[in-house]
């Protein structure tokens, strides 16, 4: 059976974990540089900045979507979707629609304008996931980042 519950800073360790994991699908393995303890301040610190929803399957994390909310001037409050991530051997077994689904209620909870998030143009399985939530796809804009640390 598959629980989706909030993430809580017992989970951190899972979730860098899960992150690592994504890192190295997305042949990026050497990317991840935040330290354990600016994750789980960044989370469950004095002014948390991200939450979570974690997938456990026999009491084990084996998926999770972590969010922050974005304001847009144009729309106004946004959930961001950092990260939905079902581990290697669980893929395909309908927990990523569970983290989704959860996500998305959470948002209309809140009563955000929308969700959105970024997928890699090669990752055809996660694209063709989106699709089915109709969700749309900018090809209008260009990703831009200024790097302070490595």
């Amino acid at each position: 059976m598959i629980t989706i519950r909030k993430a809580k800073e017992s989970d951190c360790k899972s979730l860098m974990d899960l992150i690592q994991e994504l890192a190295v699908y997305e042949k990026e393995p050497n990317a991840v540089t935040v330290s354990m303890e600016e994750f789980v301040s960044s989370g469950f610190g004095e002014n948390p900045v991200w939450g979570a929803f974690v997938a456990e399957k026999n009491d084990v994390i084996v998926g999770m979507a972590l969010y922050y909310i974005r304001y847009s001037t144009w729309k106004g409050q946004r959930l961001y979707l950092e990260d939905l991530i079902v581990t290697d051997s669980e893929r395909g077994s309908g927990i990523g629609k569970l983290l989704l689904d959860q996500t998305i209620a959470y948002a209309k909870e809140k009563n955000y304008s929308g969700m959105l998030w970024q997928v890699l143009d090669w990752n055809e399985p996660a694209i063709n996931f989106y699709k089915k939530y109709g969700a749309s796809f900018d090809n209008g804009w260009v990703n831009v980042a200024l790097n302070f640390r490595d």
